[in-house]
């Protein structure tokens, strides 16, 4: 991405603020993975109005260790109403609990902030995304752990099941593309019993 603007740079900071032995500092995500999310556009224009309204700012901190000399400058695009970094705590406190309790929902560890990242992860697996995909998403090293915590919440129908089978034929008869595709796959695939 070769673009300056505010919102740009923002985008390409893979990292969060996180709280080190009472320290804030910059860090990887969950796990210390970097992890690459594809963005909507509906999000992406959000932000950028967003930013547009209100400066991003730029914060120095530390990288991963609170006493380390390599320090990081970072645009933020959530401030506090101070115009500095939001600690999770603080967020939670201040803004999420209110938001939930406002919902009528009694706040509990259930519907906590983590609670949107197992909304996330469930919008995805509803609209068809795969394990893999998502658990790449997720930072999860095995797709396994991602299907054995969502399996469960994972949409089955059994009309579902009767329909991509019937879609690979037309009515008339005639095979569709995928059709044909799937029949060269399971073709070149040895099977075992």
């Amino acid at each position: 991405m070769t673009s300056t603007s505010p919102l740009a740079r923002c985008t390409l900071f893979g990292g969060q603020v996180k709280v080190v032995r009472s320290r804030l500092v910059f860090g990887l995500p969950k796990n210390d993975r970097d992890r690459r999310v594809p963005f909507p556009d509906s999000v992406a224009q959000s932000l950028k109005e967003h930013a547009e309204k209100y400066d991003p700012l730029s914060v120095t901190l530390p990288w991963e260790d609170p006493f380390s000399d390599e320090q990081v400058t970072v645009p933020l695009i959530f401030t506090t109403t101070r115009r500095g970094t939001i600690k999770r705590a603080t967020f939670d406190g201040k803004s999420w609990r209110p938001a939930v309790e406002a919902a009528g929902i009694v706040p509990t560890r259930a519907t906590g902030m983590h609670a949107l990242r197992h909304f996330y992860a469930l919008a995805l697996l509803d609209a068809g995304e795969s394990i893999k995909a998502l658990a790449s998403y997720l930072g999860h090293s095995d797709p396994g752990f991602t299907l054995r915590v969502y399996t469960h919440l994972m949409p089955a129908s059994e009309e579902r099941t009767r329909r991509a089978i019937d879609d690979l034929s037309s009515e008339d008869g005639n095979r569709h593309p995928a059709d044909l595709r799937v029949a060269r796959v399971a073709a070149t695939r040895k099977w075992t019993r």
